[in-house]
């Protein structure tokens, strides 16, 4: 028998060997995707690319059961990840085997897989859970919404963790396939395209699927007693809309205006192009919110909305969302003025349309009406930080910048802009940046000055630069610019965002 000596350093080496070499890689993926304005948003180490959501809700007792399947893909090499939920979990599967969890922080669930999982991964996820979605709160709120006869999920930036577990964050969009099982005489409303139903044992199930990426918040669930109406547009373009059935006197002025949700979405096709998904639509739910939300493909109006009665331009503003902001979504909550200032500008064409007032009627009125001492000019819409994130300047001097961008490169740029840009990032994500470098790109124009002017500065442009941008003529001293027709009904929209 003969022993071989080996050298101390050849023995570390021979251990080491015996170690996969990227064990030590292995490390847990972030809480947060890294967006500054929210930092515990979304999370680190993987890209999901399809939900499927089996659900069991029972309006009575507002219980909720479900088992999420999510795909996905690592991308980096994981020991640990993290998905953004509220209910209560009874089990996770990782590939099949079960992985241990635990909750943390304000809306974390931590996943362990049975074994490490290397980057480039395909990741199955199975989570089942159950709970009452309204007894869940996190940093003091909640977006779910109880109605008489049931609940909605629908608010901005979240709304997924009171009912299925996410990646809670934009730059993470998926498909969607959600199947909701409701007593009878109750109706599951969701995204996109409703694929089938079928009752059993006093339960109907609904089966929808949004078979285009979508961002988290975007997903909504409305369950009650609803009147839905479909129709196809002139463009060939599914609608299907829903009103609850006791909406009350809000029930005619709702239905006035959504059911012009065809007509709107092909009208809007002639500035942003081709419609980009299966199908259109929205619902009013019976809640007692304030907002609308462009939830994509059916979207979300509070019944407050019509109460003065019918409102187009709340309807433009939320379809115009349906090509900037959810077929191209922002980057980080930073970018909002890539949704908000669009859409805005949206009812500003409406406007034009009606014959109620110009774009640069309203974009003088804006501009002449703040003074410069007006806190309306210290929030800026390319970067307005996230307690301002759905101010009205992100609005009305959101669509102001538009206005002066459309006065520098003319009319024949500005269109081939706006119709340009979605296809440009069609189903992605994109910053300010990116649509000041398209814009530049498709002008042949630079725009550093007006954007920086327009977006990024604290303060009023004053009047050199709003003159050379066509805005409010030297001769319009304060208030003596002509309120606009529209006026009135484009202020009525001022609260889609907020409670």
């Amino acid at each position: 028998m003969h022993r071989r000596l080996i050298a101390p350093g050849a023995l570390a080496a021979s251990l080491l060997l015996a170690i996969p070499a990227s064990a030590a890689s292995y490390t847990p993926g972030a809480p947060g995707i890294g967006d500054p304005y929210y930092p515990a948003y979304g999370n680190g180490g993987y890209d999901v690319s399809h939900y499927d959501l089996r659900l069991t809700y029972q309006p009575r007792t507002d219980e909720l059961e479900g088992t999420a399947t999510l795909l996905a893909t690592t991308t980096q090499d994981l020991s640990r990840f993290d998905l953004d939920f509220l209910l209560d979990v009874s089990e996770v599967r990782v590939n099949g085997a079960k992985a241990s969890f635990a909750t943390s922080g304000q809306h974390e669930l931590e996943i362990t897989p049975a074994a490490p999982l290397a980057k480039g991964t395909p990741v199955t996820v199975v989570v089942r859970y159950s709970g009452v979605p309204s007894t869940k709160s996190a940093y003091g709120f909640s977006t779910w919404h109880r109605t008489p006869d049931g609940a909605v999920a629908a608010d901005e930036p979240e709304s997924a963790w009171w009912w299925y577990p996410s990646n809670d964050h934009p730059l993470d969009k998926a498909t969607y396939d959600v199947s909701v099982a409701v007593p009878d005489g109750t109706q599951a409303i969701s995204n996109g395209t409703l694929q089938s139903t079928s009752s059993r044992l006093g339960w109907t199930r609904y089966n929808w699927r949004s078979n285009k990426p979508q961002a988290t918040y975007l997903t909504t669930l409305a369950v009650g007693k609803f009147d839905i109406t479909t129709s196809t547009s002139e463009g060939d373009v599914p609608v299907v809309n829903a009103y609850s059935k006791d909406l009350g006197d809000n029930d005619g002025a709702a239905r006035a205006s959504v059911e012009r949700t065809g007509e709107l979405v092909d009208w809007l096709s002639g500035y942003f192009g081709p419609y980009p998904f299966s199908s259109a639509g929205g619902y009013v739910p019976n809640t007692t919110t304030g907002y609308a939300l462009e939830t994509q493909t059916r979207v979300y109006y509070s019944p407050r909305q019509f109460a003065n009665g019918s409102n187009t331009s709340v309807v433009v503003h939320e379809l115009a969302h349906q090509w900037y902001g959810d077929d191209v979504s922002l980057k980080g909550w930073k970018d909002i003025w890539i949704n908000e200032g669009f859409a805005r500008y949206a009812q500003w064409l409406w406007s034009e349309h009606e014959g109620e007032g110009t774009t640069q009627e309203l974009a003088d009125y804006v501009y002449a009406s703040h003074p410069a001492e007006d806190a309306f000019w210290t929030v800026a819409p390319g970067d307005p930080g996230p307690d301002n994130q759905f101010d009205i300047a992100v609005y009305d001097r959101g669509a102001l910048a538009v206005q002066a961008l459309r006065n520098q490169v003319g009319d024949d740029a500005l269109f081939a802009i706006l119709k340009g840009w979605p296809k440009e990032h069609a189903y992605g994500n994109a910053s300010v940046g990116d649509f000041q470098k398209y814009a530049e790109q498709v002008s042949g124009t630079s725009l550093s000055a007006l954007f920086d002017t327009w977006l990024f500065q604290p303060s009023k442009p004053a009047a050199p630069a709003a003159r050379s941008a066509g805005v409010a003529p030297a001769s319009a001293a304060k208030g003596a610019l002509a309120r606009p027709k529209s006026w009135k009904k484009i202020a009525a929209t001022d609260s889609v965002h907020s409670g």
